[in-house]
């Protein structure tokens, strides 16, 4: 009788460990879908503000055709992309372009002194800080989740329940790491 109470106390234990081993990867998994969606959020700020952007350059250097373009495929390529991994790679492309479009800009000093530019500019600066944060927010959470399902006695559960790893969102590039320069 008093070894059936212990192997009852054992398995007690045992299931405890695992339901609270299980809560707490729900609980970075959540984080780590509500910190995607803060950089989701951000960069779909951020793709809304191409357009205007774009069109108010287009205004004072038409014949930069070819920029515009590379700029439009480069977001819509960005929009589309999905996965941390693929994500990041749109955006330093994106990015890249996006620097391209603020050197042409440079040429023409009408645009530079355009109130709706200095405004898309103060928006996008913000947008890009913003971008910032929620990147260094998600891979953290992704980090501590990481950590956890790698992490012995954690990882007995987490692999055969399904859960896997998250993949940073970072800019792979040295010379990309960088924020788009915006100042003029």
């Amino acid at each position: 009788m008093q070894t059936l109470h212990i192997i009852l106390a054992i398995a007690a234990i045992v299931i405890l460990w695992v339901i609270v081993l299980y809560n707490g990867l729900i609980k970075l998994k959540n984080r780590v879908k509500e910190a995607w969606s803060d950089i989701d959020v951000q960069l779909k700020r951020r793709y809304n503000l191409i357009p205007n952007l774009v069109e108010t350059v287009k205004g004072y250097a038409t014949h930069e055709r070819e920029l515009f373009e590379k700029v439009t495929k480069a977001r819509t390529e960005a929009m589309s992309a999905t996965g941390a991994k693929d994500k990041g790679q749109a955006e330093n492309m994106l990015s890249n372009t996006l620097k391209s479009l603020f050197a042409v800009a440079e040429n023409y000093p009408d645009l530079k002194a355009s109130e709706n530019f200095i405004e898309l500019q103060r928006e996008l600066r913000d947008t890009e800080d913003k971008i910032q944060a929620a990147r260094r927010f998600y891979n953290t959470n992704a980090r501590d989740m990481n950590i956890k399902i790698e992490s012995f006695p954690a990882n007995l559960i987490a692999k055969p329940l399904g859960f896997k790893m998250a993949d940073f969102f970072e800019i792979e590039e040295p010379e990309q790491r960088e924020n788009v320069k915006v100042d003029f």
